[in-house]
């Protein structure tokens, strides 16, 4: 597309009216995918003022003039609502961008709309449905519209991005939140390190896992988008730790080569649990990596087991209260309490599964000094990190760990390590796709997109959904 522009072959007006008229054609129409919550009504003009600005004054990135869309929970300090896809908030402005979506608009990137999502980031209730907001209703996965599950929490950024709607979008992930939509809608997610990119004006879950992510047809898209967004955020402070660990151009990973002589292990309890099918495809992939040179190291095993763990519901009371008591007077919720009233007195609407996970973080008491909190930590970084992921990458010598879709995705979360996932193909049976994740160490982000990239571009699995 930048290249286009830069050819006088279309502009970002353009591009911009013709993603509006495919999700004209298939968001709420057609197939009815549902992936789009809301339309910035400034996009056009914002595409226009862009198209003036590259001939007045050059570009100022690859991402000039691009669409990109952003998850529901990310605030715009514009006329686009932030909610989570809560009714209790489907009024809720914010009153600045977020850390990302200020990054995004410095690169001159276009911020077409909200993206819908599993309510509450997938942290409302047990039972709910991928894709499910009392707000924005049901996501459909456009390969099998409610046949195949379309992944959650970043349902609406995974499901837009495979049916078109945008150029990339931006999800957030807490425990498979983005690896989840992007590999069961057939395109790339990065899960980064937690840190590397900030959390601020984010509506959170939990501070400890939280991270916002790309997600994009292509490795090189994620690439282009992951350098835009990374950047020290002096509101947070998990960011400072990257300073001298990140990078800001990750396209220069882009290597054909990149699975040469790299040692990827497979853990095949991690495998266990899929079906035969899936399973096929995963050990298609690894043939696949080995034809291009990587060293599959398989069997492997993390010498851990991880535990239940009560983080998340001491961090979501104490940091959904903080972002909460922030928002205007004339949103009728200020904490997670007046959340849970809010949705008894509209249950006909905001209580259609119930919200289980939300009552059970009110029961803790958000000030994280409970012996129960501070000891599952602890243990989670414990086993995670040093005596799991670290362990087994440095008894192999491992470049990275492999696991199919977001199975993977708990311990590495716990950890705040990356991974990313690339498409690896669709079912024999019934054409649902499939992913392979790769998973490091901390801010090993270049070497992970040096092998997904490496993967992709040797076999080119990804086919778009046909959508008529």
């Amino acid at each position: 597309m930048q290249k286009a522009m830069e050819a006088n072959q279309t502009t970002s007006l353009e591009l911009t009216k013709n993603y509006l008229e495919r999700i004209a054609k298939y968001d709420k129409s057609g197939p009815s995918i549902n992936a789009i919550s809301e339309i910035n009504p400034d996009a056009l003009h914002i595409a226009e003022a862009l198209d003036a600005e590259r001939v007045t004054k050059g570009v100022r990135g690859l991402l000039h003039g691009i669409p990109i869309l952003l998850k529901d929970n990310i605030d715009t300090g514009d006329h686009m609502h932030t909610s989570a896809g809560s009714v209790a908030l489907e009024n809720h402005f914010a009153e600045a961008d977020s850390f990302v979506a200020k990054k995004l608009r410095e690169a001159g990137a276009v911020l077409l709309g909200k993206a819908n999502l599993t309510e509450w980031a997938n942290f409302m209730t047990e039972g709910m449905p991928n894709g499910y907001s009392s707000r924005g209703g049901q996501v459909l996965n456009p390969y099998g519209p409610g046949k195949f599950d379309v992944g959650g929490s970043s349902s609406g950024p995974g499901a837009a991005v495979a049916s078109g709607f945008a150029a990339g979008a931006i999800g957030t992930e807490t425990s498979g939140s983005i690896l989840s939509p992007a590999s069961s809608n057939s395109i790339v997610g990065i899960k980064p390190t937690v840190g590397l990119i900030s959390r601020t004006g984010i509506i959170p879950i939990a501070h400890s896992q939280d991270t916002a992510g790309p997600m994009t047809l292509t490795v090189t898209d994620a690439a282009i988008l992951l350098g835009v967004l990374t950047g020290v955020d002096d509101k947070d402070p998990a960011t400072a730790i990257r300073i001298e660990k990140a990078d800001k151009d990750y396209t220069k990973n882009l290597n054909k080569d990149g699975l040469k002589g790299a040692r990827i292990g497979v853990d095949r309890n991690y495998l266990s649990d899929i079906d035969s099918e899936d399973l096929a495809l995963i050990d298609q992939a690894l043939k696949e990596m080995t034809r291009l040179g990587a060293v599959i190291v398989d069997p492997t095993e993390i010498p851990v087991k991880m535990q239940g763990s009560s983080v998340l519901f001491h961090e979501f009371k104490k940091d959904v209260n903080a972002y909460l008591a922030k928002v205007s007077a004339n949103v009728p919720v200020h904490s997670l309490k007046d959340v849970i009233k809010y949705n008894e007195k509209h249950a006909g609407q905001a209580l259609k599964y119930g919200q289980t996970l939300l009552t059970a973080s009110e029961e803790k008491n958000g000030t994280l000094t409970e012996p129960e909190y501070i000891i599952d930590r602890l243990n989670d970084l414990r086993l995670s990190q040093t005596e799991g992921i670290d362990a087994v990458m440095e008894e192999h010598k491992l470049d990275a760990l492999l696991f199919c879709n977001n199975y993977g995705a708990g311990i590495a979360a716990k950890a705040g390590y990356p991974s990313i996932t690339v498409p690896a193909g669709y079912t024999a049976s019934n054409g649902k796709p499939v992913g392979v994740t790769f998973t490091g160490k901390a801010f090993t982000e270049p070497k992970l997109i040096e092998l997904a990239y490496a993967y992709e571009q040797g076999t080119k699995h990804r086919k778009a959904p046909v959508l008529d």
